[in-house]
This record gives C-alpha cells, sequence and structure tokens, in this order.
C-alpha cells in the first residue's frame, strides 16, 4: 500500500477513485501520565509520556487506514491528514483519513 500527503503518487497514474477511507482510535489518559505531565508543566519540557502516547495512536490510526483501504481494494491512499478532537475529560480521538485510489499497474 502506497501512502501519500498529497493527492496523486508521483511516478503512478491513478485509475479509479474508491472514496474516503478512515482509521482512528480513541486514547484515554493513564493517571501516572498525568502526574509527570503535571509536574512537567512546572518545570517545562516535553511531555514524554504523551508523545509516546500519541505516536502509538498515530501507528494504530495507520494501520486501521489501511485496512479500511485493503477492503476496498486500493492500491494506495491519497491526500492522508490527521486530525485530533476531545471526546470528554481526559481522552481525545486521533483520526487518519484520505482517499483510497487505484493505480495503473
Amino acid at each position: 500500500m502506497i501512502f501519500s500527503t498529497i493527492e496523486t503518487v508521483p511516478g503512478h497514474e491513478i485509475t479509479a477513485i474508491l472514496g474516503v477511507v478512515t482509521g482512528n482510535v480513541v486514547q484515554s489518559k493513564h493517571i501516572g501520565r498525568d502526574i509527570m505531565a503535571g509536574l512537567k508543566t512546572i518545570i517545562g519540557g516535553e511531555l514524554k509520556g504523551y508523545t509516546e502516547m500519541f505516536n502509538e495512536a498515530r501507528s494504530q490510526a495507520m494501520t486501521r487506514l489501511e485496512e479500511d483501504a485493503a477492503a476496498l481494494g486500493a492500491d494506495a491512499v491519497v491526500g492522508i491528514r490527521f486530525t485530533t478532537s476531545a471526546i470528554m475529560d481526559g481522552s481525545c480521538e486521533l483520526l487518519a483519513f484520505g482517499t483510497a485510489v487505484t493505480l495503473q499497474p
């Protein structure tokens, strides 16, 4: 599967647009991460626990996006974007989305 953040795949011709595909993950905070993050806000610096959490969430969202595209018979997903939103206090959603396409062989 080829992934592209632009609307084309360089060197390939898109032969069909199969539709929008998505992959999402809803994550909640771990109390230990919250405590450490609270301390970090006093002294400043990267919140590594949250960085790790979002890296894992992004990877999982991309896996789900790929599964969604594969189910449609796609060769690639173009125009990939990410967005986040708060679901409720202490949790958020990471959503990956794009357009599934087939490519000329």
